[in-house]
């Protein structure tokens, strides 16, 4: 392996705490225990840069593998061995139960097969997550040959056990020292590394999604989906990485191992974890009616109750499945929730308790290329981090710096607070550091989409109270509103619901002649204007189709004569306008667009979005005049079929439009300007 820049820094910032991820693999294949067991040892013995050092470590943790885990046939080797000696040491799952008949703890050990080996109370006391899903452990297990002879003895017993994890608790202020040396983008790599991924090759939406996965382990209470196709290492993180995360697979969730055993008062899975994650949600049923009423309850307030007795707890809930079909096929069909169980299914007051939606679909499948050869933190500090990290909030650090659009209820901004401050979190791991505007801006937009991907399905299922989706947040007192799509919805042909940026308008050329003689059909336009310091008008278009150059013309023209009516006290001389036309259909010239760019030219200097799914027919001339047009009809049927909600036309189509189809017209929301201002006024829909 060559040691990169970013391996070098990290060598020289936690040096003790790394681990090559390579390494890790080799062993996670020959052994039969999670990575993190791999990690642990490797952490312990190999943690360093210097190749003879690690040659040594390894052959330490090859030995301890080999000698302490129990491959599959192995069971009664170890069992004669630790009868032989009196006691051997081994790696394995311990799990605990009470024995009521002889009122004493039982504990049993998967790898060997045993159920019944006895285990001081102290240590069930003191390791209380045994009683629940059990952990991995380091543990000296004796046999007594006198037990033996009695009858019904128990000869199986637990002296001693270590948890396979760090036990030092100012590991957070270590990371956080190191992080301050790291840029933004060197951190992100370093974290997927971390996980065993190489962010190398990956997009910036992969590696958001990726990101994504974490926020539960950082976070109390936080609920998240993620639904993709196979192969993309869903359950991975939730088994492999944490000690501190449990996996439930597909088949029955009990209430009892969820929340709480009323007959003794055990507490469930979500005290003993930080995360609980579903795999194969899909096949996941209570074994009780209530179960998902219960569980919708602790997704809402993170309590439950036994009796009169209400229990809180922090773990989260994470649930991931698989899609038979891909996104669109599923968006066509139905909704992006379809794989989820049926009792939750169509259930949009359980959807509305799911902070988050991850995309699975942008992960990429998990294959050699995607996995790391350089190093990461060894998995037990970094998950001993987050742990740690789940008790801080970073919601006030953009108090005063964010403003939430008005579409947002109360659990949206609660939703959109909990997956940035959880973001915000794994990139700022010390509470000390401020994150810039551009990291705050990328939290925000990461956790409104993903949020706004739970209201899209609400909306399709049905529900009134769902409609309003266009997410929005303005960065500073005077900053730009910017809405917030989600990819899947969009398509770059047709025209979305969503507002655009501020500066852009879709429009709807009537054809006629080009400018080369030739007849030229009606086609769609965007266009793209952004607006600063200078003056005049700068196409960028090359070359420039010569009948949007004079539409644009009579746009600027029209803009300096009534700049009074238009944008009120700013002075539109004072800034230079950049313009671009994007067609998105065979028509290219751009002719008779002059109202769109004008309506364009104003939001970019008022920095307003217009109304979403619109479009905006109509030329204008040096004296203000909106020229007439000839086919109307026409225009609307492209409008419709490019998914426009609304049209806005000059009044003189309005007796042109009789020959316009019933159907057509309650597709569509046609509405009549008279003027410059009326058609700007009716554009931003005030």
């Amino acid at each position: 392996m060559e040691l990169d820049e970013l391996d070098r820094k990290a060598a020289e910032l936690l040096d003790g705490y790394l681990v090559r991820k390579d390494l890790v693999r080799t062993f996670a294949r020959q052994f039969p225990v999670p990575t993190y067991v791999v990690e642990f040892l490797l952490g312990r013995y190999c943690a360093s840069t210097d190749p003879e050092e690690i040659e040594e470590g390894l052959e330490v943790v090859q030995r301890q593998l080999k000698s302490r885990t129990i491959k599959a046939g192995e069971e009664e080797l170890f069992k004669a061995r630790a009868r032989e000696k009196g006691e051997i040491k081994i790696i394995d799952l311990i799990q605990a139960r009470l024995d009521t008949k002889n009122d004493t703890y039982m504990a049993s050990l998967p790898s060997l097969r045993l159920t019944d080996v006895r285990i001081p109370d102290d240590l069930v006391s003191e390791h209380e997550r045994m009683l629940t899903g059990g952990f991995y452990a380091e543990l000296t297990l004796e046999y007594d040959a006198s037990i033996a002879q009695e009858q019904g003895g128990r000869p199986f017993g637990i002296r001693a056990l270590r948890e396979i994890q760090l036990s030092k608790r100012d590991v957070l202020d270590e990371l956080a020292a190191a992080r301050r040396h790291f840029t933004t983008e060197e951190w992100k790599a370093f974290l997927l590394r971390s996980t065993g991924i190489e962010p190398a090759g990956l997009t910036e939406r992969q590696k958001d999604a990726m990101l994504l996965r974490m926020v539960p382990f950082v976070e109390r209470n936080y609920n998240v989906v993620e639904l993709g196709p196979r192969g993309t290492g869903k359950s991975h993180l939730f088994q492999q990485v944490s000690p501190y995360a449990h996996l439930i697979s597909g088949g029955k969730a009990t209430v009892a191992k969820m929340f709480v055993n009323n007959a003794n008062g055990q507490r469930g899975l979500v005290c003993q974890y930080d995360v609980v994650c579903f795999d194969e949600v899909s096949g996941i049923s209570f074994d009780n009616k209530d179960g998902v009423n219960i569980m919708k309850g602790y997704m809402e307030s993170g309590e439950f109750s036994r009796g009169k007795e209400s229990i809180r707890a922090d773990g989260s809930i994470v649930l991931v499945g698989n899609f038979d079909v891909d996104v669109e096929h599923q968006q066509r069909i139905g909704h992006l929730f379809g794989p989820l169980p049926e009792e939750m299914r169509h259930d949009t007051a359980f959807m509305d308790r799911i902070h988050a939606f991850l995309p699975g679909w942008d992960v990429p499948k998990v294959s050699k290329e995607l996995l790391t050869d350089h190093f990461g933190l060894v998995s037990d500090f970094l998950s001993e981090c987050w742990s740690q990290l789940r008790s801080q909030s970073r919601v006030s650090q953009w108090q005063g710096r964010v403003f939430f659009g008005g579409a947002l209820s109360g659990r949206d901004t609660n939703a959109v607070n909990k997956t940035a401050s959880g973001l915000l979190k794994l990139l700022y791991p010390g509470d000390d550091l401020s994150p810039s505007d551009d990291d705050l801006e990328w939290a925000i937009h990461i956790a409104m989409e993903a949020r706004r991907r739970v209201k899209e399905q609400q909306k399709r299922i049905g529900a009134a109270e769902f409609r309003n989706t266009h997410f929005s947040y303005t960065m500073g007192e005077d900053g730009v509103e910017k809405f917030v799509a989600t990819p899947e919805l969009q398509s770059d042909n047709s025209i979305g619901n969503d507002p655009l940026e501020p500066g852009q308008v879709w429009s709807i050329s009537p054809g006629g002649q080009a400018s080369n003689g030739q007849e030229e059909h009606p086609g769609v336009f965007r266009i793209e204007v952004n607006e600063g310091p200078g003056s005049g008008v700068k196409i960028l278009n090359k070359p420039v189709p010569p009948a949007f150059r004079e539409s644009i013309g009579y746009a600027e023209q029209n803009l300096y004569t009534r700049a009074g009516q238009l944008v009120g006290d700013k002075e539109p001389r004072h800034h230079e306008f950049t313009v671009q036309l994007r067609a998105f259909d065979a028509a290219k010239s751009g002719t008779k667009l002059g109202v769109a760019a004008l309506i364009a030219m104003s939001s970019s200097l008022l920095k307003r979005s217009l109304r979403g799914g619109l479009i905006v027919v109509g030329e204008i001339n040096l004296g203000g005049s909106i020229e007439p047009i000839h086919n109307p009809v026409t225009l609307v049927e492209i409008a419709v079929e490019k998914g426009a909600t609304a049209i806005l036309m000059p009044v003189t189509c309005r007796k042109l439009l009789f020959d316009l189809s019933d159907e057509m017209a309650t597709k569509v929301d046609i509405q009549f300007y008279l003027d410059a201002r009326d058609a700007l006024l009716k554009s931003l829909g005030e």
